[in-house]
């Protein structure tokens, strides 16, 4: 059961709870194969309205039970095995990474800023050569 947000400022100003004591961060927890194949044969071998009672001992949900028979059921060890997360990117990959992802935005930055730039250019020298045409039939003759 979860505390209000009153009972945890007491607590702060109490000082139960100090900025220097954080709460520790929640692990999720890993099953070894076999204890998920232990869990399923106790499990089984319950009647029905025992089995809530192991669900609550071991701190289970249903479907820590379906998932798990699923996986016996497909025959293989490795489906029962504890799943590996991902490993972490080290501060420097994910740094570099990040610079990596800037310089290839300010790369096309440029190359925008460059192609304004050349349409900029042509359109002023077609103007100055518009205006000198334009110049130049006003100061000649009629004839």
């Amino acid at each position: 059961m979860g505390m209000s947000t009153a009972t945890l400022l007491r607590r702060g100003h109490d000082e139960v709870v100090g900025p220097d004591d954080p709460a520790p961060r929640p692990t999720r927890r890993t099953f070894s194969a076999e204890f998920k194949r232990s869990i399923l044969e106790e499990y089984d071998r319950l009647p029905e309205g025992e089995k809530g009672s192991l669900l609550r001992r071991e701190g289970l949900y249903s479907s820590h039970i379906v998932e798990w028979r699923r996986a016996r059921d497909a025959a293989t060890l490795e489906a029962l095995a504890p799943k590996g997360r991902r490993p972490r990117r080290s501060v420097e990959r994910v740094e570099l990474d990040k610079a990596r992802r800037k310089v290839a935005r300010l790369e096309a930055e440029l190359k925008k800023t460059r192609l304004a730039l050349e349409i900029t250019g042509k359109a002023h020298a077609l103007l100055d050569e518009l205006l000198s045409e334009s110049a130049e039939s006003e100061t000649r003759p009629k004839q």
